[in-house]
């Protein structure tokens, strides 16, 4: 094994205004342009000098970390360079996240979609959740700017659908209560009993409000615009760092060949699929990749604004639906211009989207899972909308295709229990069916009778 090329503090990053370009100090806590409003992205204003390092020799820098033992390294910072370089290692907060599996599709569930996949499990990070990618780098940076700005106390907050709280929560209670808490928004009656219990566990304050995610948003954009908070939700551009990694991971685990490959997202607020163009560009910028791989992003009809925005031209906010794929319950995503920034600068007709009903999505999840998979609802999204496209044939069956499972079934197992019992409210516009339905029969504590129900053979 080669040796672990060890990362050295650089690079200059500051917020950029992605509508007026002005810039801002990296240590001010701002979310939004204090002169436009439109939202900020982070650049490195010394990128150009890791133009000076050949590609090959990128390759071999974060080959060399990807089995190190050394914490620090092991998760989303094997990418350093690319993510917080300003930040040294003691300041990182590592919990186990990244370097999730690509998993390939049998031949049974690829026929079913349509072509040969892998899913990239993203619910086995720590709170089963892609989100602790973004929040594992900004929880290091929160850290890195308590030491470096001498800060007394801090008070973390989120809106979330239920796995942002989670991250947000695990994270924030991994640094000293004397200085950090957390606070949580989530949209009453709306969050999973097992996704409530995650930021319950950790010791966050949850605040429950009537309505969906959408209002909860709202009223985190306006503390964090008018008090002294830190903001965890993709609005920050600090977590789209650490959600860069996914695209990192993939090209590495594809041996840096993105050529004819298409990866499939769910949109939700639309911070991660913009986290993964961006991740995917920093790599051609640096000759890394060949070629930008195709974004295939997928909404439920119930929330689907940006999926009508790519079909007519025109983006407008819609009121949603109910959703089991509730983190896409949004129907006006925070990050959508950076979404259009992206798509109109760089994957023009690399970025497609497909609209899937509620039904679709059950079907996807439960038909992976049923296949050797772990997928959530989103991840049963993402299914659902590759087999979608192949079949409408918007993308060739003969490319490569990685599909984002975001979180853990376990996560969603209600709604897996309500599709077997048959038991959505009618606005989830589900229709089950009974090819799908699992429930445990129940039997006597007797081999005879068990094996008489499974019509066992019995033995010479």
């Amino acid at each position: 094994m080669s040796e672990v090329t060890m990362p050295e503090v650089q690079g200059n990053l500051v917020y950029k205004c992605i509508g007026c370009g002005q810039t801002y100090d990296i240590y001010e806590f701002v979310y939004t342009c204090p002169q436009c409003g439109s939202l900020l992205k982070i650049e490195n204003t010394l990128f150009g000098e890791l133009l000076k390092t050949p590609p090959d020799t990128w390759k071999q820098i974060f080959d060399s970390r990807r089995n190190t033992t050394l914490g620090e390294l092991s998760g989303i910072f094997r990418f350093h360079e690319l993510i917080l370089p300003i930040i040294p290692l003691e300041d990182i907060i590592y919990l186990g996240e990244g370097q999730t599996p690509i998993v390939r599709a049998n031949p049974e569930l690829s026929a079913w979609v349509g072509a040969p996949f892998f899913v990239k499990n993203d619910g086995l990070n720590p709170s089963a959740s892609f989100k602790d990618r973004g929040m594992a780098s900004a929880i290091s940076f929160l850290n890195h700017a308590i030491r470096v700005k001498n800060l007394d106390s801090v008070l973390g907050i989120c809106a979330s659908t239920g796995d942002t709280s989670a991250a947000a929560a695990l994270y924030l209670s991994y640094l000293p209560k004397s200085k950090v808490s957390a606070v949580v928004l989530l949209p009453q009656g709306k969050v999973t009993s097992q996704q409530l219990s995650q930021p319950l566990g950790s010791g966050a304050q949850v605040i429950e409000m009537p309505g969906v995610f959408d209002d909860c948003m709202r009223v985190v954009e306006e503390l964090a615009q008018n008090y002294h908070v830190f903001l965890l939700n993709s609005k920050n551009p600090v977590r789209i760092l650490g959600q860069k990694s996914y695209a990192y991971e993939i090209a590495q685990q594809l041996g840096w060949d993105t050529g004819d490959l298409v990866v499939v997202v769910p949109i939700g607020n639309a911070g991660n699929i913009t986290a993964i163009m961006e991740g995917f560009l920093d790599l051609k910028k640096l000759g890394i990749v060949g070629e930008l791989p195709t974004i295939l992003g997928v909404q439920s009809h119930h929330a689907d604004p940006v999926s009508r925005w790519r079909s007519t031209g025109d983006y407008r906010p819609m009121k949603v639906s109910p959703s089991v794929a509730q983190a896409a319950m949004i129907g006006d995503p925070v990050s959508f211009p950076k979404v259009r920034q992206l798509v109109e600068e760089f994957y023009d007709d690399r970025f497609h989207v497909v609209s899937v009903t509620e039904s679709e999505i059950m079907e996807g999840m439960l038909t992976a899972n049923r296949h050797g998979h772990v997928v959530c609802t989103q991840g049963g999204e993402s299914v659902a909308g590759l087999k979608k496209a192949l079949a409408e044939r918007r993308i060739p069956a003969d490319h490569r295709f990685v599909l984002d499972s975001t979180s853990h079934q376990l996560k969603f197992a209600s709604f897996q229990q309500r599709y077997f019992n048959d038991s959505f409210d009618q606005e989830y516009g589900i229709h089950t069916r009974e090819e799908l339905k699992n429930n445990p029969t129940t039997l006597e504590a007797s081999a005879q009778k068990i094996a008489q129900f499974l019509g066992l053979a019995k033995r010479d």
